[in-house]
C-alpha cells in the first residue's frame, strides 16, 4: 500500500519500475510472502511503498519517482537516477537492508536479494550500494597492452576461448587481502558491470558495444588467467583501476540484461590473434582515452545510427571484429540453432520439457507437462508461464535467449537436488 511521501523530491520528476526479486541463499529457491518496505535513502524512516512477494519471490512491478530521463542522456553534475533502500524480512530468515538501489527514469530495474536461513547468532544483514561509475569518483584504468604476450611462461594457459559457467571476483584491488572473494555467474557478473558502468537509457548500439567491450575483457582475464599466473585465486578485481566496477548487492537494468542475454557467448578478436582482447575504455567527460573506447562517445555514436560494431571499429579500428566462444561452460544442451514454437517436435522439444518439468519442483507456478518431444499447447502454455517468472517476452515460443534461460535455471535446481536430495 502507497503511504504519503514525506520527502520533497525535485519538481521536475519521471517515472522507473522496479521488480523485486527474494530466494534463499542456501537452496536458491524463491521465498514467498517476503516483506518488502521502501524507502528513499536519504530518508530511510519514512516508507514510500510496502510489497509482499508471490509463490514465485516476486513482487509486482511498481513505479518510483526518478530524475528525468535526459540527466542520463548527457554528462552533467545532477544525479540521474533516484537511490531507495529496501528491508526485506521473511519467517525463518534474516533480514537484510539493501540501500542506494538506482532507479533511472522510463527503465525497469531488477533487484535480486537473497535471503539468509535465521541461525541463533546471526545479525542483519545491510548492503550498500555505491554511486554509479559515470557519476561517482573512481580511480581510471591503468593502462595494459591490449593483447597479452604468448611467450611469456606459463601465462597462456587455455588453449580454446570458454565461457566460463562462474567467474570469481576479489571486490577491491588485487593486493587487499581484506577484500571478499564472490562466485558469481559469469552472465550475471556482466550484467552487473554494464549496470554499474553505463546507463541503460541508452540506445541499444551503445549498450552493445560498452557489453562487448566488457564481455572481451573478462575473458581475456578468463583466457590468461591473469591474476592466478600472479598468485592470486580469483579471476577478476572490481577495482576500475584494474578492471571493471562490479558491486555486491546491486541492481540491474532489463534493458542491458535483455543485451547480455543476446551477446553472452561473444567477444572481440583481431586477425591472427587467439585471445579475446584486452578492450579497455573511459568515460571519455571527466577521463580521456585517444587510443581507448569513450563511454559517452559511444553514446553520441549511437545517437548518429553507428552500430555496435561500427562504434566499436570507430574507437579500436577497423580489424576489430566480433567473434564466437567455441564453448559455453555449464550449458547441459546446445542451442539447437532454431526456435521451438507450437508444432515443433523432436529430440529438442523433448529435453526442454523434461527441464521444464525439473524447474516446476521449484517454480510450482510453472505447470509439469508430458515428455513426448511434442510442442503442443500445453507445453507452450509451461513456456510462458517460465517467461513471465524469470521476466522474459511471454510469447511461448522458445528463441535462444529463452533457451538459455531454462538451461540455466535448470543447472541450479538439478545441482540443489543433488546437494539436497
Amino acid at each position: 500500500m502507497r503511504k504519503t511521501n514525506i520527502r520533497s523530491m525535485q519538481q521536475d520528476t519521471s517515472q522507473g519500475r522496479l521488480r523485486i526479486s527474494v530466494e534463499s541463499s542456501l537452496r536458491d529457491i524463491p521465498i514467498s510472502d517476503a516483506r518488502i518496505e521502501i524507502s528513499y535513502s536519504g530518508d530511510p524512516d519514512s516508507t514510500v511503498e510496502e510489497l509482499r512477494t508471490d509463490e514465485n519471490g516476486q513482487t509486482e512491478i511498481i513505479e518510483l519517482e526518478a530524475p528525468p530521463v535526459e540527466y542520463s542522456l548527457t554528462p552533467g553534475e545532477e544525479q540521474p537516477y533516484s537511490e531507495y533502500t529496501y528491508r526485506v524480512s521473511a519467517e525463518g530468515f534474516e533480514t537484510i537492508t539493501v540501500s542506494g538501489s538506482e532507479i533511472l527514469a522510463g527503465q525497469l530495474a531488477l533487484q535480486d536479494i537473497r535471503l539468509r536461513p535465521l541461525e541463533a547468532q546471526n545479525v542483519p544483514d545491510v548492503v550498500v550500494i555505491p554511486a554509479h561509475t559515470l557519476y561517482g569518483n573512481y580511480p581510471p584504468k591503468i593502462a595494459e597492452a591490449e593483447v597479452k604476450p604468448v611467450s611469456q611462461t606459463g601465462e597462456i594457459v587455455l588453449s580454446r576461448v570458454v565461457i566460463p559457467e562462474f567467474v570469481i571476483v576479489h571486490d577491491g584491488s588485487p593486493r587487499d587481502t581484506t577484500a571478499s572473494d564472490y562466485y558469481v555467474r559469469y552472465r550475471d557478473y556482466i550484467k552487473n558491470v554494464a549496470s554499474s558502468e553505463i546507463y541503460s537509457t541508452w540506445p541499444r548500439a551503445a549498450l552493445e558495444a560498452n557489453i562487448l567491450a566488457i564481455m572481451s575483457f573478462t575473458l581475456n582475464r578468463v583466457y590468461t588467467e591473469w591474476y592466478r599466473n600472479k598468485g592470486f585465486n580469483f579471476t577478476i578485481t572490481s577495482s576500475t583501476a584494474f578492471d571493471h566496477k562490479w558491486i555486491y548487492g546491486r541492481n540491474i537494468f532489463e534493458s542491458i540484461s535483455e543485451a547480455v542475454d543476446d551477446l553472452f557467448d561473444n567477444y572481440l578478436s583481431r586477425p591472427n590473434v587467439r585471445q579475446p582482447i584486452l578492450t579497455q575504455y573511459c568515460d571519455g567527460n571527466r577521463v580521456t582515452c585517444p587510443s581507448w573506447m569513450s563511454q559517452w562517445g559511444s553514446k553520441n555514436l549511437a545517437d548518429q545510427g553507428y552500430s555496435a560494431v561500427e562504434i566499436l571499429r570507430y574507437y579500436y579500428g577497423d580489424t576489430m571484429y566480433v567473434n564466437t566462444a567455441e564453448e559455453v561452460a555449464g550449458v547441459p544442451v546446445s542451442w539447437p540453432g532454431y526456435s521451438l514454437r507450437r508444432g515443433s517436435s523432436g529430440e529438442p522439444v523433448r529435453q526442454m520439457q523434461e527441464q521444464l518439468n525439473a524447474i516446476s519442483n521449484n517454480y510450482p507456478l510453472i505447470p509439469r507437462i508430458a515428455v513426448d518431444g511434442v510442442f503442443g499447447p500445453a507445453t507452450e502454455n509451461a513456456v510462458r508461464v517460465f517467461q513471465q517468472v524469470f521476466n522474459l517476452t511471454q510469447d511461448g515460443i522458445v528463441g535462444r535467449r529463452t533457451w538459455n534461460k531454462i538451461q540455466e535455471i535448470y543447472v541450479g535446481v538439478t545441482r540443489i537436488a543433488e546437494l539436497y536430495p
